[in-house]
């Protein structure tokens, strides 16, 4: 059982408000719905019930206690490293063709006539 869900679902918990919760966890909320559907399918009960004002089922409450044991055990999450300084890079363009002055034909171009 991933550490990343639990503490999806300690936070969904404390909250009871889904999004509030995805605010706070910086995910979508169509992410915080997919790990807590995840997390039902491994534990094989619903935790939370959706429809009206979400509420913790009984299994849920049982399975909060024991969720917040294992992230207590778990090391810290890593920090968020920044990307690194510089921009993009860019292809090279190549020579191309050549200039064009403004009233002479393209060159090695020939007109088409009508």
């Amino acid at each position: 059982m991933k550490v990343a869900l639990l503490r999806r679902f300690i936070v969904l918990a404390d909250t009871l408000h889904f999004p509030r919760a995805a605010e706070q966890l910086e995910i979508p909320l169509a992410s915080l719905y997919t790990s807590l559907d995840k997390l039902e399918d491994e534990v094989g009960h619903i935790l939370i019930k959706r429809e009206g004002t979400p509420r913790l089922t009984s299994v849920g409450e049982l399975f909060l206690v024991e969720a917040r044991a294992t992230v207590a055990a778990a090391p810290p999450p890593a920090p968020k490293t920044a990307p690194p300084a510089g921009g993009k890079a860019k292809a090279s363009k190549g020579k191309g063709r050549a200039p064009i002055v403004k009233g002479q034909p393209k060159p090695y171009k020939k007109r088409q006539g009508r």
